[in-house]
């Protein structure tokens, strides 16, 4: 099979391969493209937390941004783990340099098991540089109440979390809401014109290590073989959604989903 796209991924390494740059690879493959990858740093973990972290320098990150995409050009970019105020601005610069306009940012800053990956500034930097610059950005509840300083209960508070990174010059907005209590899967997509609510059943697991990577790599996957971000966003929930109902079940602790599933969407694409 040729692959349909080619996707850039500016992300961490998860040794245990649930997410990061392993779960983005396996994503972007099963989906039918072809993966290229800029590591930010190596992580020593597995699916009970993080142990030790190994940041890439800034301008290491940079070289692999750049010299990869002069030879491959990516349709589309996702960038996941960023540890430090200074790789944001160094891979700020690099895509200004090589200029691919479809990137999806999924704004990692703690890990499944509690474990911070990003500091302070950082946060800021993000916020008010990097959220400007990408097509979507994919929190999570506990990542969209860091990046706006406020807390969310329900799906009205999600929007309006959604809006306030609007107004901070987000394009589009993905709340993904997880985090809920509720039996039903809510996620909120919204821009400037419209705001839209996905609604799957949720799946009660301990395994959903990897889940904000994946869809996050998912969606970009979709969107750089030319789908609206819309359609790739539910199409990309719907493949997590069933690689969480079908995990492995490995790990005594979070463990991973199944990134082999394979999803049959029927409806036609727009």
């Amino acid at each position: 099979m040729k692959p349909k796209s080619k996707v850039l991924i500016i992300a961490g390494s998860d040794s245990s391969g649930g997410a990061g740059i392993q779960a983005d690879i396996k994503t972007v493959s099963v989906l039918g493209s072809y993966a290229m990858t800029a590591i930010t740093a190596i992580t020593s973990q597995n699916t009970t937390g993080v142990i030790s972290i190994l940041p890439v320098p800034a301008k290491e990150i940079s070289k692999q941004i750049e010299f990869t995409s002069k030879d491959i050009r990516p349709d589309a970019i996702k960038i996941g783990m960023l540890h430090s105020a200074r790789v944001i601005n160094s891979v700020l610069k690099s895509l200004k340099k090589i200029k691919v306009k479809k990137i999806i940012l999924d704004p990692v800053m703690v890990a499944k098991g509690g474990t911070k990956l990003i500091n302070d500034h950082s946060v800021e930097i993000l916020k008010f540089k990097l959220i400007k610059k990408v097509s979507l950005i994919t929190p999570n509840i506990p990542e969209a109440e860091i990046l706006t300083k406020k807390k969310i209960n329900n799906v009205e508070d999600m929007i309006d979390s959604g809006n306030i990174l609007l107004k901070l010059g987000a394009k589009n907005v993905l709340v993904k809401g997880g985090h809920l209590n509720s039996g039903i899967m809510k996620d909120v997509f919204l821009n400037k014109k419209e705001i839209f609510v996905y609604k799957n059943r949720k799946i009660i697991s301990n395994n959903t290590h990897g889940t904000g990577c994946t869809l996050s790599s998912a969606i970009a996957t979709y969107y750089s073989c030319g789908k609206t971000l819309k359609k790739s966003c539910e199409m990309a929930i719907k493949y997590v959604n069933q690689a969480i109902g079908t995990s492995p079940k490995y790990g005594k602790g979070h463990g991973p989903i199944n990134h082999l599933n394979i999803i049959s969407i029927k409806k036609k694409f727009r």
